[in-house]
């Protein structure tokens, strides 16, 4: 059979041997299913991951409660493009432009967003930079909304760092290699919801929910409704629709693991579509986590990643460089010059 014709298909990894400190052939097999899922597709479903129902279920229900207040309302915890906290509206931001390929200042992502993350009173005592590490904002009017967002938020990090340990076996790195690099990590959670009134924006084939992207950091951990919309962009050249399972978590790598392997893991091209339903946005919510790793970490090809016949790939970068870079494009306009790798993937898929 012909790769084209190899149907896609997003495998699903157990990581709860790395939960709850399992057998060590246990912890071998998830982390090579891991390796194996991370070479060929990029994205993952990972269930056996201990986030409790009653989380996520108070979770969802505090995005409800925010995205349900009004316009005027939510508009007050908007924050300048350059501090990646509070309220985003529709047509704001434009993701593709973190691969330089949208017109600058061509703001069309017509999802609206609530980012919280780490802030500089997490770590008294590092003199971090406020810019990189912003305090958060809280809307007072969703009452419930701080609660449910930070005990998320913690359950979302540690299956990130359950993760990174289960990164190093699966990579022949030492154990704990990882959390040197992200002790202080870039942790940032990004709340979606895709819904408009009937009205708001002109329904035409230019509509985009969310543009042609990778993640920026190490790793994401994705929260999402069972509702079309999520498509990966996959070997072969096509686009592929992709939906959680039942109680699974989707995860992919983000563009620093792909720096750091050497490209063995794929940093995954992805993009949201509005589903329409008769003339209207149907509502979609997810909740990106992105764990970024620390502002001043270098990353560079891991040696367990070189192989004889060719160098690294990429030069070392800096996680505070590389995600300013990325932001620039995103949230202020400002197309980024250092991703001609995965902007040249997205203009061969355009016709798919």
């Amino acid at each position: 059979m012909s790769p084209e014709r190899v149907p896609f298909h997003v495998p699903t990894v157990d990581i709860s041997p790395y939960v709850h400190a399992g057998p060590a052939t246990d912890r071998a097999a998830a982390a090579a299913a891991f390796d194996d899922a991370a070479r060929s597709v990029g994205f993952v479903q990972v269930v056996g991951h201990g986030v409790p129902t009653a989380v996520t279920d108070a979770f969802a229900a505090a995005l409800d409660e925010f995205f349900a207040l009004p316009a005027e309302v939510k508009a007050r915890y908007r924050t300048p493009p350059e501090v990646n906290r509070g309220y985003a509206p529709p047509r704001t931001e434009s993701l593709s432009l973190s691969l330089g390929l949208a017109p600058a200042n061509r703001m069309h992502d017509f999802f609206e967003a609530f980012n919280v993350g780490a802030a500089v009173s997490d770590h008294p005592g590092l003199d971090l930079p406020e810019a990189d590490y912003p305090e958060n904002v809280w809307p007072v009017e969703a009452t419930h909304f701080r609660d449910a967002v930070t005990a998320y938020f913690a359950e979302a990090r540690r299956v990130a760092r359950t993760l990174t340990t289960l990164f190093a076996d699966a990579l022949g790195l030492p154990v704990g290699f990882f959390a040197g690099h992200t002790d202080h990590s870039l942790d940032v959670l990004r709340m979606n919801n895709y819904a408009l009134e009937p009205g708001e924006v002109e329904l035409d084939g230019d509509l985009t929910g969310m543009g042609e992207h990778t993640d920026y950091g190490i790793v994401t951990v994705l929260w999402a409704d069972q509702v079309a919309g999520l498509q990966v962009l996959g070997r072969d050249g096509g686009w592929h629709d992709v939906m959680p399972a039942d109680g699974a978590l989707l995860i992919n790598l983000g563009d620093l693991m792909a720096r750091w392997t050497n490209d063995r893991w794929m940093s995954t091209l992805h993009r949201v579509k509005p589903p329409i339903v008769e003339g209207r946005v149907e509502r979609r919510r997810s909740a990106a986590f992105f764990h970024d790793g620390n502002i001043d970490a270098v990353i560079e090809t891991l040696p367990t990643c070189l192989n004889g016949s060719s160098g690294p790939a990429y030069p070392p970068i800096t996680v505070g460089e590389h995600i300013r870079a990325k932001l620039a494009g995103s949230r202020a306009g400002v197309a980024n010059p250092e991703a001609a790798r995965e902007a040249a993937r997205v203009r061969a898929a355009a016709g798919a």
